[in-house]
């Protein structure tokens, strides 16, 4: 859905941007094709590796760090002015799932990385190694939505008492016996992301984008997401709704919500049939845009 972001997005050619997921540049490239040589975009990617597809433009500054920091760099780099427009696509970028040896997939017997910034912090096999049973179970249920997390949990618990589990192909063999016959690659996925989001702490990120988001645009200025699994797109949905992401409203002495953001789309956009057939990934996609309110 680059068109249909990048149209809801850029309202003004000469305004200043922010594409908080640089990943491959696609977005980015979109959003500098639509602003004149005065418009400004910030991009943010904590993956060392999506620093290498920066352009060679001038309205373009690309920050090496995790999106939940937006209204830090937004004040660093803009002072007092805020931004006409923030998107977000978020996931994991193609790059991030076809290299092997960054272990985002079990379709390569690769080291259990999973980080999207290399450069420090727990990888997935230290997780697998140190979670208790109960932890393991929690991530699996609430990142995974597994029907079984409770016997996964127990499978890699097993396992990893025999051998120490290092690889997507350790992983996949801990939990074979408990991987549905009939949709083995679905289930493996499943696993695969709530043990990717625990790692990158992807959930605590997103509410901390977008509390910095709400505060860093300019009235009118507008709030563009993609997600790609449930827990993401509730956590958006509820903060577009209320201001926060569990949805619970907060309400002045006339019964006005305290959210920051308007909704511009009743529902969210999806992918259209061609695009999901030329990229499958697409199929869980949803767009949601936003507006900031003007100050009364």
């Amino acid at each position: 859905m680059l068109s249909e972001s990048v149209d809801s997005l850029v309202t003004n050619p000469q305004g200043t941007y922010a594409d908080a997921t640089f990943g491959g540049g696609g977005h980015t490239a979109a959003i500098l094709s639509r602003l004149n040589p005065r418009g400004k975009l910030i991009a943010f990617d904590r993956d060392g590796d999506a620093l290498g597809n920066a352009p060679e433009d001038p309205r373009l500054t690309l920050i090496h760090n995790n999106f939940r920091f937006i209204e830090n760099y937004r004040r660093f780099c803009l002072g007092d002015e805020g931004f006409d427009g923030i998107l977000a696509d978020l996931g994991v970028s193609s790059h991030q799932f076809d290299t092997p040896g960054r272990g985002f997939s079990f379709r390569f017997d690769a080291p259990l990385d999973m980080r999207m910034n290399r450069e420090g912090g727990k990888t997935a096999a230290d997780l697998v190694a140190e979670a208790s049973e109960e932890e393991l179970e929690r991530i699996f249920r609430l990142y995974g939505e597994l029907e079984n997390p409770r016997k996964a949990a127990r499978c890699i618990v097993e396992a990893r008492a025999q051998k120490p589990i290092l690889t997507t192909g350790d992983l996949t063999a801990a939990v074979e016996k408990v991987t549905p016959k009939a949709a083995p690659h679905k289930y493996l996925a499943k696993l695969c992301q709530a043990l990717r989001i625990e790692v990158n702490d992807e959930m605590r990120a997103l509410e901390k984008f977008l509390d910095g988001a709400a505060r860093s645009l300019k009235p009118g200025g507008r709030l563009v997401v993609i997600t790609y699994h449930s827990l993401e797109d509730r956590m958006v949905k509820n903060f577009i709704r209320s201001g926060r992401t569990d949805g619970v409203e907060e309400k002045d002495v006339y019964g006005r919500v305290h959210s920051p953001l308007e909704a511009v789309l009743r529902k969210p956009l999806t992918p259209s049939e061609s695009e999901i057939s030329s990229n499958t990934r697409a199929r869980s996609a949803k767009l949601r845009v936003a507006t900031k309110k003007e100050v009364a």
